[in-house]
């Protein structure tokens, strides 16, 4: 198994400069995002996804515990309360270091979009020892400090993102860490209070720092409100408490189903500095799969971030890029590790130990022990240091280079004589570098799905270009969500979102 060398940390990107006047505001003018200096600027971001919030399919546990929730109820039902709480504390140490905001900004990132677990922040309702208050806890915001500062030292931006919000804001709920049990965001008026008082809290932190490109108010909302009157009445609230004490800053508006649903959403509401960051997700790259996303940037006259996309094949990042840059669009990739990826930057690697209580979780294995599953727990905290990931700079090479250039690279120096193993041919575009035929999934495209079913996303393919580091064929899963009984993106809206624009996860 391949660790990441020192010396390829850099790969063949040239480091960014930090410019020694700092970092400068950015703000929405007119349709593109620019600098104070009136500079246009593109945000190439990458999702830190699995850090402040645990979702089950990048750790395997999707099958038996989804949200957090339940990951965390499975953990402390084998080694206890404060084994967990010590398994908790390594991983959100262990995940997102300096030398990962370090490494991300060599590769030719300029910003990260930081998915925040409320609960990092503030008590949910249930448990405030005064009903109606809020109590803040000091832990996220401490992980968010030491988060701004790295990028700040490496010329990056931070997109402060509410991926999971008091109550949950979506039916999927590995999403948000929605609990079925317990009032949802939208059904409960003290959770959308609460939601309104920590953005302000954020706001209020973060007004004065350059760093933070803006606030991506509710990621994916996933919740059947009748021509989202609820949706904008909370975002116009949750708009008036920021303003209240930042005018600076960027708001990202996501529409329901999954970010892509902008009906009563536009016109924009705020006249200061906003955008529209729908999805995409597993549709075809080409101008008719994004040309309602253009029109909404021509008829209102604001700003086109897609501000989450990935979980395909090296073709598909290449070409999605590209299609993007083409039209003066930014994006934000999804995630940067996960436990045995193949589809981004970064793989953890998943050991024996933790196989095992996959396997017991699962009801194949034997009980472990609590000594040897708290061990096996922590051994994944440690696989979380980038050091100890596998570095994959084949997606890398497809998300930058290759975007711009066909030429072929070598994958790796080879010894000759010696063995030449088919996987580590060059790193160029298909056709240049290799040739295969099943290079991408393009299932949001190519399938329709009833209304009221489950999408999913489970791919056993060849997928040459993803380079499989092992000898088994590799397997692709991704929970794509819950669609509504009338459909995802099926409400009347101008300009309206085609089905290969939704993403189901």
């Amino acid at each position: 198994m391949k660790r990441i060398p020192t010396a390829a940390l850099c790969f063949f990107f040239f480091a960014m400069m930090f410019q020694a006047k700092g970092q400068e505001f950015l703000k929405a003018h007119g349709k593109v995002i620019i600098k104070e200096s009136g500079d246009t600027f593109l945000l190439r971001g990458m999702g830190l996804g699995g850090w402040m919030l645990q979702e089950g399919y990048m750790l395997q546990t999707a099958d038996f515990a989804n949200p957090q929730h339940q990951i965390r109820a499975k953990i402390q039902e084998l080694i206890g309360p404060e084994a967990t709480d010590q398994f908790y504390d390594a991983w959100l140490s262990n995940h997102v270091r300096k030398i990962d905001i370090d490494s991300l900004g060599a590769w030719g990132f300029n910003a990260v979009r930081l998915p925040m677990h409320y609960n990092l922040f503030t008590l949910p309702i249930e448990k405030e020892p005064v009903p109606g208050q809020n109590t803040w806890l000091d832990k996220g915001f401490e992980l968010t400090d030491s988060l701004i500062s790295w990028c700040k030292q490496n010329g990056m931006y931070v997109i402060l993102d509410l991926h999971a919000t008091p109550g949950g804001q979506g039916k999927d709920q590995g999403i948000s860490d929605y609990d079925p049990s317990k009032p949802s965001l939208w059904e409960s008026p003290a959770n959308q209070a609460k939601t309104i008082a920590l953005w302000k809290r954020i706001a209020q932190k973060y007004a004065n720092e350059p760093t933070v490109a803006g606030y991506d108010l509710i990621n994916e909302p996933n919740w059947d409100l009748p021509s989202n009157v609820q949706l904008r009445n909370l975002y116009e609230a949750l708009t008036d408490s920021i303003r209240a004490v930042d005018t600076k800053h960027i708001l990202f508006i996501e529409g329901n189903w999954f970010a892509n649903d902008f009906t009563r959403l536009l016109p924009p509401w705020d006249d200061k500095h906003r955008l529209q960051p729908p999805h995409k997700y597993w549709s075809y790259n080409d101008q008719a799969s994004i040309q309602w996303v253009l029109d909404i940037r021509q008829t209102f006259g604001v700003p086109i971030f897609l501000g989450e996309s990935g979980e395909n094949s090296n073709v598909w990042f290449r070409d999605a890029i590209r299609l993007l840059e083409d039209h003066g669009i930014g994006w934000a990739w999804w995630p940067m590790k996960k436990i045995e990826s193949i589809a981004g930057p970064l793989s953890v690697v998943k050991t024996p130990a933790y196989q095992a209580l996959l396997d017991y979780w699962n009801g194949t294995g034997p009980a472990p022990s609590a000594a040897f599953a708290k061990n096996a727990l922590m051994g994944i905290t440690e696989g979380l240091k980038l050091e100890n990931c596998v570095f994959q700079k084949d997606v890398i090479d497809a998300m930058f280079r290759q975007v711009y250039s066909d030429e072929t690279v070598p994958f790796k120096t080879q010894n000759i004589p010696g063995v030449v193993y088919s996987t580590d041919f060059d790193m160029g575009v298909l056709g240049s570098a290799y040739f295969d035929t099943d290079v991408a999934n393009y299932q949001v495209s190519a399938e329709f799905t009833p209304p009221g079913t489950m999408v999913g996303l489970t791919a056993t393919t060849r997928w040459i270009s993803k380079r499989p580091r092992t000898a088994s064929i590799p397997t692709a899963t991704a929970s794509a969500g819950w669609a509504p009984e009338n459909g995802c993106n099926t409400t009347s809206r101008l300009p309206k979102a085609p089905p290969m624009m939704s993403t189901c996860g």
